[in-house]
């Protein structure tokens, strides 16, 4: 009750001055146009007064307005899409309309956007001590990745994988740490659980985020535990303007390509948002369906693909108290049924082998900011995800695999963000509560009994309900981090101190509780106008819980295999390190931009796992243990860009990296498992005519090495390991946009994997092992589809 109490009283003390202080009308206006360095009107580009919560956009002619504004000194600042951001000091007197003429700059390489995830403190990219790379709605129109997990294969050092043949369960790498290691952030709040991680990047359409931002490596470790590999930032979409936009997409998975039945692909989005005619009230409201069938690779009845059918709503919005401070709600809901396996047509439990999940997943959050003295804020924010499963893995007509899970987490805490001179200073308390509870229930002929009915015998199972898991984990956190401005040389030093404490009900003995403190030091020097240097280093750790993956269960007729914690697990720790070289400049209209990263991790007690002989109902358990000499993750991440115009625009990126035990470990093998030494991507858009564009993507995933315990193997209960074929996922994609009084509409047609790079030896039959893939995600795709609205690009 405590640490409610210090929130009520921040709120009050801060906030009750100032949600009152707009006073009467003032009658002072600004007015002008956004416009580009051609003279074209820029429609929709945010129009913000700094150190205020006032804001406004652009009309779809460029022109903008803002009325009644306190009197002073203010910043007025506009940002947009592919241009620099510009900003102006103006006066504005009482009565008075002041016209006020923005000219944007193209920057076609993103240095001048503004980043939030780094330090936790809104600054550009240029100036960041930390290297973001941002992911947006261009990005994800031009690769075509209608959910999250799809875009974020373009990303430097990021890789989403399918690791499971039957359900499709996915998780992302970061510099080739596996999906544990990284932090998932919505809107900065660490409230995507464990298992939502499962299965979630999948089920997030990219038409509800405004942006995504990552940050690689331990640096970003103010967030908390989950962040030694890095952290994934998802900016919603703000209502800050009236804007609407439907989009229709239709894919046949899997044609031309020698497979029995290609397997459809349809989604449908829609987004709107309104705002009121004084900006101080902005709703927007989402919404996202998609089904999917299965798919069959090798025309043997079970699916490589499995069946996915969700739906996503969701509604953000805001409203202001006065110019200086305002309330968001975010709130969605996202429901979906994926299985895979074969008999689609019957229940679970009369196939062969069926893996099932109904996931009903709850977010929401309310974040209160206010504005003091001249730019610090303070921001106290709550929020919440519920997780509701039901599930199935079983084999052989099992009726004893139905599974119920529940998993809550909460999130509550406050930030202050304070400026002096040349200094910034962040400082923060949060609290983290998880509760996670994870059942099977199932119908056992043990113990059952016998009763006579219409004169025949009958036989009654008894219903038996067995705890898997039965978790709560309780992190109070604190941070606070100090930022200099030297000139050439920008430094920071931040410190953030985790107490956790986990309870497990189900297995008495095993509570863990943990005193963390995680130090980090980054810099960035200015060598020349266009050459940053930076460098970090940072401490991390992953507390000993059951993770994402433990809830998943691979299943085929053979074996079984589930997750458990060694009762004596204690925490990793991590030693972080990171230097790069990022040249960025334009040559007579060419920009041209070219980072070189280096990153090394030090694990201290890495997580590593024993695999178990199948006990005598087929059961493989993997047990997550310490590993007595910890590991090593090192590598080199390369990205270039080059645009010479804005109607062309080349990215890439490439990783070059080495994961390694210092002991062996499974199969005698000291690399790490699952994990390519090379990978990366490439994407072009280039807009042809004044209409229509051609874009084009690939990914390329290295060899890797892969477990596998089918029927095939020498010996299947000790299993082998086998090495993976390289791979090229190309796509391509065409459009044509045209105009609708004020609006546009979009057709568009495209093909995914073009050359069919896809794997062609998974394992057959009921004894299959499904943990046996790798690859691209899916075979050869057509799609084609339409969007209309009045903020397509």
């Amino acid at each position: 009750m405590k640490k409610f109490q210090i929130y009520i009283i921040l709120i009050s003390f801060f906030s009750t001055p100032v949600l009152f202080a707009e006073g009467p009308p003032t009658n002072a206006s600004v007015t002008g146009h956004v416009v580009n360095t051609r003279g074209e009107h820029l429609p929709f580009a945010a129009i913000s007064i700094k150190g205020t919560t006032i804001g406004t956009t652009s009309d779809e002619s460029g022109y903008f307005q803002l009325i009644n504004l306190p009197e002073g000194r203010f910043i007025i600042a506009v940002q947009y899409l592919g241009y620099q951001a510009e900003s102006h000091e103006i006066n504005i007197i009482r009565g008075e309309t002041v016209e006020l003429n923005f000219q944007l700059t193209e920057d076609l390489l993103g240095l001048r956007e503004v980043v939030v995830t780094g330090d936790r403190n809104e600054s550009n990219r240029k100036e960041s001590t930390i290297i973001v790379n941002t992911l947006n709605s261009k990005l994800f129109n031009t690769t075509q990745s209608v959910t999250l997990s799809e875009g974020l294969n373009f990303c430097t050092g990021l890789r989403t994988e399918n690791n499971c043949q039957n359900c499709g369960f996915t998780q992302l790498r970061m510099n080739g740490l596996e999906g544990p290691y990284s932090q998932i952030l919505i809107n900065n709040r660490p409230i995507n659980s464990g298992l939502a991680g499962v299965y979630g990047l999948e089920l997030i359409p990219s038409s509800m985020i405004e942006r995504v931002e990552v940050v690689r490596g331990g640096g970003s470790v103010l967030y908390g535990s989950n962040a030694i590999a890095g952290t994934v930032n998802l900016i919603l979409k703000d209502p800050i303007y009236n804007s609407y936009e439907f989009g229709l997409n239709s894919g046949l998975t899997g044609i031309g390509s020698g497979y029995d039945e290609p397997a459809k692909d349809i989604s449908v989005n829609l987004n709107g948002s309104i705002t009121s005619a004084d900006s101080k009230t902005g709703m927007s409201l989402y919404g996202y369906y998609r089904d999917r069938g299965p798919f069959d690779a090798n025309n043997e009845g079970f699916s490589e693909l499995s069946s996915i059918r969700n739906t996503t709503v969701g509604s953000r919005l805001f409203h202001r108290f006065g110019n200086r401070s305002r309330i968001t709600a975010d709130f969605f809901s996202l429901n979906e049924k994926r299985r895979g396996g074969d008999k689609f047509e019957e229940l679970p439990h009369m196939s062969g082998i069926t893996e099932a999940v109904e996931h009903n997943i709850l977010n929401g959050a309310l974040t209160f900011e206010t504005f003091i003295r001249s730019f610090d804020r303070l921001s106290v924010y709550a929020s919440g995800q519920g997780v509701f499963r039901n599930s199935y893995y079983g084999a052989n007509a099992s009726l004893s695999d139905y599974g119920k899970t529940r998993d809550n987490t909460y999130n509550i805490g406050a930030q202050y963000n304070a400026r002096f001179g040349t200094s910034d200073l962040v400082a923060g308390i949060e609290q983290t509560t998880n509760h996670l509870l994870d059942k099977k229930q199932g119908y056992y002929d043990l113990d059952g009994a016998t009763i006579n009915y219409n004169d025949s015998s009958v036989f009654i199972p008894v219903v038996e309900t067995r705890v898997i898991s039965d978790q709560s984990m309780y992190t109070t956190g604190l941070f606070l981090q100090y930022e200099r401005d030297f000139g050439k040389l920008k430094a920071s030093a931040g410190v953030r101190y985790d107490y956790y404490r986990i309870q497990n009900l189900h297995d008495e003995g095993t509570d863990k509780q943990g005193n963390v403190i995680s130090p980090r030091i980054t810099m960035k020097y200015d060598i020349l106008e266009s050459l940053q240097a930076r460098a970090s280093y940072s401490q991390g750790y992953r507390a000993p819980q059951i993770f994402d993956e433990d809830l998943h269960t691979e299943t085929s007729g053979a074996r079984q295999v589930i997750h458990v914690n060694d009762p004596g697990l204690t925490e990793e720790k991590s030693h972080s390190m990171m230097a790069s070289l990022d040249f960025n400049k334009q040559f007579n209209g060419l920009s041209l931009g070219f980072l070189v990263e280096g990153f090394y991790a030090l694990l201290q007690d890495a997580f590593s796992q024993e695999i178990s002989q199948p006990n005598e109902n087929g059961t493989v358990y993997y047990t997550r243990v310490n590993a007595e000499d910890g590991a090593v993750v090192g590598g080199i991440n390369m990205e270039l860009t080059l645009a010479p115009s804005s109607r062309f625009f080349l990215k890439g990126g490439f990783t070059l990296q080495g994961s390694r035990y210092e002991e062996p470990q499974e199969f005698d093998e000291k690399r790490f498992l699952r994990t390519p030494g090379d990978y990366g991507y490439v994407m072009l858009d280039w807009q042809a005519f004044r209409n229509a564009g051609l874009s084009f993507n690939g990914t390329y995933t290295g060899k890797m090495l892969v477990p596998y315990f089918g029927p095939e193997a020498a010996n299947p209960e000790e299993g082998e390991l086998r090495v993976s074929y390289r791979f090229f996922d190309a796509g391509v994609k065409i459009r044509y946009n045209i105009k609708l009084n004020g609006a546009k509409l979009q057709l568009f047609a495209g093909v995914r994997n073009i050359f069919n790079a896809y794997q062609d030896d998974f394992d057959r039959g009921i004894d299959r092992d499904p943990g046996y893939i790798y690859g691209p995600a899916a075979p050869r795709t057509v799609y084609f589809g339409l969007k209309v609205g009045n903020m397509l690009q």
